[in-house]
């Protein structure tokens, strides 16, 4: 049997030598590398099997030694080892030729499955050989869960395969989605459809395109979003939701790579990426007679699960401080700190709908802060009945009518923009007739001659 060559980059002496000692128990003949330099020399000397790569060098960082890595030793396994938590850091890794990627301090076992699993070959391959640019770091968290999600989406994003993400609502989906679509590097468009927004006699047009007179209204010829979708991504929400009819026709074309238009007679060749979402589980929907199988085993090729909120707590206090201020961003406002008592209700609560719900409370309380800060009768779930008692100052306030609170809440964004009525219109979510009516419904003034 051939010898296995590890090459350990590690700048920690002990560290180094602790690896070394375990992987040579596992039958490795063991090399270390203390820095960038030394690494690219002993690369192309050893031709290593595995590299053990650490990020934060004397001489440089890790990650930017992967593609010369490669270039100096082809078939190499590279796993990313760092006491960063970052995300980003995680996919762009794998997407430069990194196999996975694990966080320090290095636990033992897990490191050996990682390895075994690495030079098994199975970490990196898949299945199968324009738009709001999203960040990774849109992917909040540290958590193991989160760190799974990254490398999922950097393996998903180097197959052409069919990806189905699956999760609660409000965990994220979509933005998977696009972050997958993005790091696949397709030069085509994302194109994303709701499945369960749209009536099921509009769908079939909607995805699949129609021609002219196929239907009442149908007055010119109208491609469907899997042709718009071309050489792109077309994500499909909820997918679950997909009427009988067309999950026949969507597996047809997952077969054939063709979309049959509304009153069409030929088929038309298209090439996009598939990429579904559910927040059910579609064989369980498959067992009740509610979606083909068939059509299940084809769109989950690759999955991505989202876990929720709930299950990764440690990721609490990151969210609210990154949402906390991406509200206020788009407010135009400083961040407002939130006291110990808003604080532990929010970490008290166990989210049913998610990053989604999260967000909402954070906007919400951030539009209503007063002096500030956000007390913790602003931290307001729906759809619950808990109560928080008022302060001093409300149990004094005279109960209004809805009418009167909405017109008080629009002359304080108002006033907070200075009379600025597109920005008022970015905070209170609606259109510039619709402000305009409400201005003279309820005889609100403006600060300021900036009413643009």
């Amino acid at each position: 049997m051939t010898t296995r060559r590890l090459l350990i980059v590690e700048d920690d002496a002990s560290l180094s030598q602790m690896l070394a000692l375990h992987f040579q128990e596992q039958g490795f003949e063991t090399h270390a590398a203390f820095g960038c330099a030394e690494a690219l020399q002993q690369a192309e000397t050893l031709r290593p099997d595995l590299v053990l790569l650490d990020q934060q060098l004397p001489d440089g960082l890790g990650n930017t030694l992967i593609p010369r890595l490669l270039e100096l030793a082809p078939g190499t396994r590279i796993i990313m080892m760092t006491g960063v938590h970052d995300l980003e850091l995680a996919i762009q890794a794998i997407q430069d030729g990194a196999c996975d990627f694990i966080h320090k301090p290095v636990k033992t076992d897990l490191l050996q499955a990682t390895v075994e699993k690495a030079l098994a070959g199975r970490a990196a391959t898949a299945d199968e050989p324009g738009d709001r640019p999203v960040r990774a770091r849109e992917l909040i968290g540290r958590s193991d869960a989160m760190l799974a999600v990254s490398k999922q989406i950097a393996l998903s994003a180097q197959s052409n395969a069919p990806v189905l993400i699956t999760g609660e609502s409000g965990t994220g989906k979509e933005i998977v989605a696009r972050l997958v679509h993005q790091y696949s590097g397709r030069s085509g468009p994302f194109i994303a459809v709701n499945c369960a927004a749209i009536v099921d006699t509009l769908l079939e047009s909607e995805l699949f395109g129609h021609e002219k007179g196929a239907f009442t209204g149908a007055v010119a010829r109208k491609p469907g979003r899997f042709q718009q979708a071309q050489d792109g991504t077309l994500f499909l929400d909820e997918i679950g939701e997909l009427a009988s009819p067309l999950q026949a026709k969507l597996l047809r074309t997952l077969q054939e790579q063709v979309v049959e238009p509304v009153g069409g007679t030929r088929p038309v060749p298209v090439n996009c990426r598939i990429i579904a979402a559910t927040h059910r589980d579609l064989f369980e929907l498959a067992r009740e007679g509610r979606f083909r199988e068939d059509l299940a085993y084809r769109l989950e090729v690759i999955t991505i699960h989202l876990p929720a909120l709930r299950e990764r707590p440690e990721d609490l206090p990151l969210l609210i401080q990154a949402l906390l201020e991406r509200a206020a961003q788009r407010m135009e406002r400083p961040v407002p700190p939130l006291t110990k008592e808003a604080r532990t209700r929010l970490l008290a609560h166990d989210w049913p709908g998610n990053v989604r719900e999260l967000e909402n409370v954070l906007t919400q309380a951030v539009v209503q802060a007063r002096d500030g800060a956000i007390t913790a009768d602003l931290i307001r779930f729906h759809g619950t009945q808990e109560t928080v008692p008022p302060s001093a100052q409300e149990a004094d306030e005279p109960l209004l009518t809805l009418e009167e609170v909405e017109a008080r809440h629009i002359q304080r964004v108002l006033d907070h923009t200075g009379g600025h009525k597109a920005n008022a219109c970015r905070i209170l979510g609606i259109s510039r007739p619709a402000l305009d009516r409400k201005i003279r419904k309820y005889g609100l003034h403006l600060l300021s001659p900036r009413a643009r």
